[in-house]
């Protein structure tokens, strides 16, 4: 998926552990001879590269990133080529040859839920005496494409396959999971990037990686199944394939599991028109109905608290934003604990994370990285009231302002930036086709692709815990002992005046990183 962009911002220097440099900021009178080491004072003044103090200060936020800890959550974001290595360390970032790893085992079976597959170098990601393995391949592809992917796997006589069934026009099969079967037990990894190569190198993606589940003892699966939920959440996804004997097979191993060390919950989409208690299984109001549950308490996250939503495509919102994305979509994210609903005069301000064009321009792909941006001019020129929610792709911390993001990401987090109420990582980006719209006055929800995420709460680590401490901030909150590494940086920037979103069909002359232009339009 792509999009394209619209306006220019400056290039900024990079360094290993970069602290960004703003070229206003006034040089510190000491020069050299600085003697500070208050860092709101390094945040105020220039300084000569050679003062200590900075380079001092970026160490430290280095380690701090790549700290080994019990209590991270456990999300990753893609290993990337082209940066300084210590952004790649495994503590932070994991590749898709380290997930297929020998190190976690002798691989029994797996199986591939996507939206897009290079089948000839997903082999090539499995570890050798594992690829003749059974390899079950979830797709949406019909038609050419579907015979295309199929004569693509006639070397491979190990694969096999399930066509997901897209009831409703324009549907995708989006979602991206893997089921890792072992000798002693599975795992599950839900994750944003295409089985391509291109989407495993020099992009920001996002990965969960479960616990290996135990297998259960025959006796204990009954009274299992009814304190597990996230394997209940997993289940019932599956049914929305309808019969097929190849997920069957799967169904029944996930039953043959303890999967209670998950630690969080399932937010998924399906496609159809769904109504009664089947509307609040999928889309925003699966979130919505999880928050109502076990989220924030309105006390503790009052409306100062913004709902941050972050992404790589964008769909048709409508011409009005309190249609839809201020509606119905936020009324969700900003559902709290043990409280119906949200008075619309009282939501908490949204901040919407997009590449700007010179985000795409100056990133390590150039325009390329903008083919995996889908948004239309048609649909831009539309809801232009996008603007004043958009922030720029920012991720310092992580060394990856320059790896484009195909990540999606969606949080609510505390106005100093310090704490995180929950944190949902998912293959669904910001349209109503990924989410749901309210159809028949609300009596319905229709949905029209397949998406799958992973919601992480506080509480599913700790009962105590209130919220996650973000990493790499300053203040730590008292109130938790877990962190969440954010795959951006906070506080968030806004876009300058002069900055536009990228547009994926407008042609852009100016030289990108890798001195192409960007021409769909011919």
């Amino acid at each position: 998926m792509t999009e394209k962009p619209a306006l220019s911002l400056p290039v900024k220097r990079q360094a290993s552990c970069d602290i960004e440099e703003n070229a206003n900021k006034p040089m510190c009178k000491y020069g050299e001879k600085c003697y500070r080491k208050n860092p709101q004072h390094f945040k105020e003044f220039q300084h000569p590269k050679s003062t200590t103090p900075v380079a001092k200060r970026q160490k430290l936020n280095c380690e701090e990133l790549t700290a080994t800890s019990r209590n991270h959550v456990p999300l990753y974001v893609t290993s990337v080529r082209g940066i300084s290595a210590e952004y790649n360390q495994k503590n932070v970032a994991i590749g898709i040859k380290d997930i297929l790893s020998e190190e976690d085992g002798d691989l029994e079976a797996s199986a591939q839920f996507n939206y897009m597959f290079d089948l000839s170098w997903l082999m090539q990601q499995y570890p050798v005496k594992t690829r003749r393995k059974p390899l079950l391949i979830v797709h949406g592809d019909s038609g050419q494409s579907k015979a295309n992917l199929e004569a693509e796997a006639a070397p491979f006589k190990n694969i096999e396959f399930v066509q997901a069934e897209l009831t409703i026009p324009y549907g995708t099969h989006h979602s991206k999971m893997m089921f890792l079967l072992y000798n002693d037990g599975l795992k599950v990894v839900i994750h944003t990037a295409n089985l391509i190569e291109q989407d495993w190198d020099q992009k920001t993606q996002g990965v969960w990686v479960s616990p290996k589940f135990p297998k259960l003892s025959t006796k204990q699966n009954q009274d299992n199944l009814q304190n597990d939920e996230f394997k209940k959440d997993l289940l019932e996804y599956l049914d929305a394939y309808g019969s097929s004997s190849k997920l069957d097979v799967w169904r029944n191993r996930i039953k043959d599991h303890d999967m209670t060390g998950a630690k969080a919950r399932i937010v998924a989409s399906v496609p159809g028109r769904h109504v009664g208690i089947s509307k609040y299984k999928w889309g925003h109001l699966r979130l919505r109905s999880l928050l109502e549950l076990f989220g924030p308490d309105n006390e503790f996250v009052d409306r100062r608290w913004p709902v941050l939503g972050q992404f790589s495509s964008i769909g048709s919102l409508g011409p009005d934003e309190k249609k839809w994305l201020c509606a119905e979509w936020l009324e969700s994210l900003a559902a709290v604990r043990r409280k119906p609903s949200i008075l619309k005069a009282n939501l908490p301000d949204l901040k919407l994370i997009f590449p700007s064009l010179e985000n795409v321009r100056t990133s390590l792909e150039g325009y390329k990285a903008g083919g995996s941006l889908p948004y239309a001019d048609n649909n831009a020129r539309k809801q232009l009231y996008l603007l004043e929610y958009f922030h720029q792709w920012k991720s310092t911390q992580l060394g990856r302002t320059r790896a484009s993001p195909h990540i999606k990401s969606y949080s609510r987090i505390s106005p100093d930036s310090n704490e995180a109420a929950w944190f949902l990582l998912t293959s669904a980006n910001l349209s109503k086709a990924a989410w749901g719209a309210f159809e028949k006055k609300e009596s319905q929800l229709m949905i029209r692709s397949f998406e799958i995420g992973v919601l992480m709460i506080p509480q599913q680590f700790s009962s105590e815990s209130k919220s996650f401490n973000i990493l790499g901030k300053n203040k730590t909150n008292s109130g938790s002992s877990y962190s969440l590494q954010l795959p951006y940086d906070v506080p968030l920037t806004a876009y300058l005046p002069d900055d536009s979103p990228w547009i994926w069909d407008r042609n852009y002359l100016k030289p990108d990183s890798l001195s192409g232009t960007w021409m769909p339009r011919r």
